[in-house]
């Protein structure tokens, strides 16, 4: 299991970024995936089931911030728009296997590395 985030970067107040994170060595279906602002952290910003076709996303970054996937791709993304100097910070991806919960308060057993999302003018 393997999990690869990008497309953070330099972002304007006010303006948007979509992060992706390519996951190998299984398919969406099998795990759960979510976004965090803290490495190895329990409250995800978004996470989702693929299988059961359920996301949630944190009431902080609500009406800003969609998770969504591309099966096909096997890619699960972040899209944040209304972006605020508070949304800078390292963003990671992370994977559990799935189970009769939900995607938040759990631990997730698999990381990837984190990618920098900065906001500034």
């Amino acid at each position: 299991v393997q999990l690869q985030a990008s497309g953070g970067g330099l972002v304007q107040p006010g303006g948007s970024v979509r992060l992706s994170c390519a996951a190998t060595g299984f398919t969406l279906g099998e795990y759960i995936i979510g976004w965090f602002r803290q490495a190895r952290g329990r409250e995800p910003v978004a996470c989702m089931s693929t299988r059961k076709g359920r996301t949630y996303v944190a009431n902080s970054v609500k009406g800003r911030f969609t998770i969504s996937a591309d099966t096909a791709k096997n890619t699960v993304y972040l899209q944040m728009s209304g972006l605020s100097p508070a949304d800078t910070g390292a963003y990671y991806c992370a994977a559990v296997i799935e189970g009769s919960y939900g995607c938040n308060g759990i631990v997730y057993d698999y990381w990837g590395r984190g990618t920098q999302v900065t906001v500034s003018s």
